[in-house]
């Protein structure tokens, strides 16, 4: 139990459903757990500059899949509880559950990194494993993994948590007073010049004189 003081092992569960309910076999738990982690959250701008203009202004494109990534050690020499013998097997064991493509879904398996409160379900994007210690006959007895892993959001859980303020939907809204256009279709699309096309799609010739109280429609933008 996080918290309570008792020693948890970071655990990988494989699943084979990206709704992360159906399991695709045994966890992996690590013997040694990293000694850092990082979380990496990213978004993503549109910053290209028009033709002719002195400078660019960056619109929001999208929130980009968190990643996490650290470092996990392997040692075969006996001193760390419940090690195998070969360094290379507990490597398989990792690439078993997190990196091998697995027939049933066609793709390697979807995952969930549990450790104390770092809860995260994504699939992993790359393992880079550094072999350090050797038997006399080659056998490894440690090894260094580099892993990198990306989130993951099923399509029926993304649809609702995700701001449906999207341009790419139609919007109804009530004009009030204090309202412009303009200022309504920058909300809106991040843009006020599509104030011409709201305009001529709700039949209003003169859009300085909307009268508080008019339910105005905003269609999906034109794709290019």
């Amino acid at each position: 139990m996080a918290g309570s003081g008792k020693l948890e092992k970071l655990t990988i569960y494989p699943f084979k459903d990206p709704g992360f309910s159906q399991k695709a076999g045994d966890p992996f738990v690590v013997n040694i757990n990293p000694e850092k982690y990082t979380h990496s959250h990213n978004i993503n701008y549109n910053d290209k500059q028009a033709l002719g203009s002195a400078g660019s202004s960056s619109k929001f494109e999208k929130t980009a899949p968190e990643t996490i990534s650290f470092e996990l050690m392997f040692d075969a020499t006996g001193a760390i509880p419940g090690s195998s013998t070969d360094a290379s097997q507990d490597v398989d064991k990792l690439k078993t559950v997190a990196y091998t493509f697995n027939g049933d879904i066609h793709s390697p398996n979807y995952l969930k990194l549990s450790w104390g409160s770092l809860v995260f379900n994504g699939r992993l994007t790359s393992l880079e494993v550094n072999y350090t210690l050797f038997k006399p006959d080659g056998t490894p007895l440690r090894a260094k993994a580099n892993v990198s892993f990306q989130s993951y959001v099923d399509a029926k859980t993304l649809a609702l948590t995700e701001d449906k303020k999207s341009p790419d939907l139609t919007h109804a809204i009530l004009f009030k007073s204090g309202d412009n256009l303009p200022n309504l279709c920058y909300q809106i699309y991040g843009d006020a010049n599509y104030y011409q096309e709201v305009a001529k799609a709700n039949g209003i010739i003169h859009y300085r004189n909307i009268t508080p109280g008019t339910k105005l429609y905003f269609p999906p933008l034109k794709k290019n």
